[in-house]
């Protein structure tokens, strides 16, 4: 730039130097400002958009992170971990494609009952809903705080054969709520148990005994 040039913009050599290195500076930094924000989207894009349900779903929907078996091992009950794993250690149990399922018993591979725990026990009163859907005949069950809940081809293999709505095959709703220590259980909106009474506290569970059962959309509110 020549020295005529410089001086119609009435500055000095020294201060259109400055004046460059300040804005290569403020450029640099808005380019390191942005590279952060970008990087770090994923952690800051949750925090932004919060969900506001309150309920929890111990079934991530892609494993059986959360959830494994109850063994006895010497003189104490162990939880053996099922963490990042789609199946069970004897395949009996699977999560993946938003379904938990119960498959059937294979004798080559493990006992013929056999029970799926969360890691996580619930001692405050709480609601569950979750959707099931039963092959012909297929026996399953709930486990609230260790208290078996019948969960079958309820038709077929009952204990609930008078059930209206009840649909075979397909899925069905059951919904929970326990409070002081009882439970109220309901399948697409009629009784099952009006007043199941329950331990203080325990682990969710499923079970496993015959043929193949299905389960999606598991929540558990807290109603503390």
């Amino acid at each position: 730039m020549s020295q005529n040039l410089i001086a119609s913009e009435g500055l000095t050599p020294d201060l259109r130097f400055k004046n460059i290195f300040s804005n290569l500076f403020k450029t640099l930094v808005l380019a390191l400002i942005l590279n952060i924000i970008a990087s770090s989207s994923f952690a800051i894009i949750p925090f932004l958009f919060k969900s506001s349900d309150p309920h929890t779903n111990p079934f991530n929907g892609k494993n059986l992170t959360g959830w494994g078996y109850l063994e006895k091992q010497s003189d104490k009950t162990v939880f053996v971990s099922f963490d990042g794993r789609e199946e069970s250690s004897d395949s009996r149990f699977a999560g993946k494609k938003g379904i938990l399922s119960v498959n059937p018993w294979n004798q080559e591979k493990g006992p013929h009952w056999i029970s799926l725990w969360t890691v996580q026990e619930y001692p405050e009163d709480f609601t569950l809903s979750l959707e099931f859907r039963a092959s012909v005949n297929a026996d399953s069950g709930i486990y609230l705080r260790g208290k078996q809940l019948q969960c079958r081809d309820y038709l077929v293999a009952g204990p609930y054969k008078k059930l209206q709505k009840y649909k075979a095959q397909e899925w069905n709703l059951i919904e929970v709520t326990v409070k002081n220590n009882v439970a109220r259980c309901t399948c697409n909106g009629e009784i099952l148990e009006e007043a199941m009474q329950l331990p203080t506290s325990g682990r969710f569970g499923l079970e496993a005994d015959r043929g193949l059962m299905e389960y999606r959309n598991i929540k558990i509110k807290s109603l503390k």
